[in-house]
């Protein structure tokens, strides 16, 4: 037998169950879509919190890398500044150096006009200093100085040699107020002591020059001997002690002698202008005490 209703009732609960797998088909199918689009939204903000930390990091590395050049700077920058410091002083000397070459080239036509000029009058001056000092070895200075005209007339030499020669020459005549020298020659030119009688006499002595200060000279037998009196211009005796001091200082002027002092009457008034050096009564404590090295106390030179 047959029962409809049950019938009817089983096939609503398998519609209804039908629906209730579709349902669950479709929310699974919903929910599979919604992890699938949350799983790739995850993906991408991973990505993007990925190239964020690239660019933090780029950023970073950049950053450090700015403020390391900027501390090599900074380092720099005071060495520069230490350095411009200590570079100051010199540059101040050169620009001021510059300015004196700049002021002379503007000068140099100037100079040139003047330097013939300027050459005669040290070379005149040179000559009238010859012929006031003490005769000693007069013609060879003399020599000297007309070798230096001869040398401005001609054309031969530039400016620069021919002031150069005559600056070798005043240190010569310079050098003879410093040095002590001796050599042997006639006594001519002026009468010796022993001969005021015969003005033709001449003989070989012995000559000893200190500085500018003594000029002597004495016999080869040491038996005469005489000091140039500037202020008579001629010779005057010396007496056996006075003898025995200059052949000392000849000695010392050869080097076969120790240097020491010399007590000789001087060629020349004392500086002071207390007495006359070689007047006949003059003695060592009198006169200046004349060094063997070239030099006296009292420097004429």
């Amino acid at each position: 037998m047959e029962f409809p209703f049950p019938r009817k009732r089983d096939s609503g609960r398998r519609l209804m169950l039908i629906g209730l797998a579709a349902f669950s088909l479709a929310a699974a199918a919903n929910d599979a879509a919604a992890q699938d689009s949350l799983s790739q939204a995850s993906i991408q903000a991973q990505q993007a919190q990925a190239k964020l930390q690239q660019r933090i990091d780029s950023a970073d590395d950049k950053t450090r890398q700015a403020l390391q050049t900027l501390r090599q700077a900074n380092q720099q920058a005071a060495r520069l500044e230490s350095y411009n410091q200590e570079l100051a002083p010199v540059v101040e000397s050169q620009a001021k150096r510059l300015a004196t070459q700049r002021q002379a080239l503007a000068q140099i036509s100037v100079t040139r006009e003047a330097l013939p000029g300027e050459m005669r009058k040290m070379v005149e001056q040179l000559r009238q200093m010859i012929q006031a000092d003490m005769p000693f070895l007069r013609q060879e200075r003399l020599a000297r100085v007309d070798d230096l005209d001869k040398l401005l007339a001609s054309d031969q030499a530039s400016p620069s040699d021919k002031l150069k020669q005559i600056y070798s020459v005043w240190r010569t005549e310079l050098d003879y107020g410093r040095e002590m020298d001796q050599w042997s020659g006639p006594l001519d030119g002026a009468q010796s002591a022993e001969s005021s009688r015969n003005s033709q006499y001449t003989r070989e002595v012995d000559f000893l020059r200190v500085g500018r200060s003594g000029w002597y000279y004495v016999t080869p037998d040491d038996r005469a001997g005489g000091v140039w009196s500037d202020a008579d211009q001629q010779w005057e005796a010396l007496n056996g002690d006075d003898i025995r001091e200059v052949r000392r200082g000849i000695r010392i002027a050869e080097d076969q002698s120790a240097p020491s002092l010399l007590h000789l009457p001087a060629s020349v008034r004392v500086e002071n202008g207390v007495a006359m050096a070689n007047s006949e009564n003059s003695a060592a404590a009198d006169a200046p005490a004349t060094d063997a090295t070239g030099a006296n106390a009292e420097d004429q030179g």
